[in-house]
């Protein structure tokens, strides 16, 4: 059960309402993430403003949601991991690619380079070694792909925290952290399930 109250889009005016709107017309609905956080607009445009600015740098959708994959496991975050998951699909990440992600894995040396990247990152509180930034340069990273790693990983532990306060209520097709095998791979280990 949330912790943090979920504003209803319905019941809201002025600069919250504008947020809503936007967010509506973007993604369809008002997911609870943005109702938790339209308890504070100033943070809630905050977000908005500082996902909508990376989308505009030089790591593609698919990339973005790849290093939002891996930060929501690494902090355990079950609405981001879940979000993040739909949300990857849509941009064309494969069941493989979002399983790999999790595991901070990608098929291609630069995408590899970042998700361990961003792993570290997290794992070190920021306080990455000289061989990890040598080995992301190695797999081909300038120093404003590595400044963008860092801005997307704090973007996701900015949600990933706001979730685990709130306990928001998991509004997406629910993925639990540490569960990383498809229904496929479960189903061929000798589940009895029907899949």
């Amino acid at each position: 059960m949330n912790r943090l109250t979920q504003i209803d889009p319905a019941n809201v005016t002025g600069k919250t309402k504008q947020l809503f709107d936007g967010v509506q017309a973007k993604l369809g609905a008002v997911p609870n993430l943005f109702r938790v956080l339209g308890n504070a607009p100033a943070a809630l445009e905050a977000y908005l403003n500082f996902s909508g600015a990376l989308a505009g740098g030089s790591l593609n959708a698919k990339v973005r949601e790849q290093i939002a994959l891996a930060v929501a496991e690494s902090n355990l975050c079950e609405y981001c991991l879940s979000a993040h998951t739909f949300i990857g699909g849509n941009v064309g990440l494969t069941e493989k690619d979002i399983v790999d992600a999790r595991h901070a894995t990608a098929t291609t040396d630069k995408t590899d380079a970042i998700l361990k990247l961003a792993r570290s990152i997290v794992v070190q509180r920021g306080e990455v070694s000289d061989a990890t930034l040598k080995a992301a340069r190695a797999s081909g990273l300038n120093d404003g792909e590595i400044v963008e790693t860092v801005a997307n990983v704090a973007l996701n532990i900015f949600t990933n925290y706001v979730n685990h306060v709130a306990r928001t209520v998991v509004d997406f097709p629910a993925v639990k952290p540490g569960e990383t095998q498809s229904a496929a791979e479960a189903c061929s280990t000798g589940c009895d399930c029907s899949h």
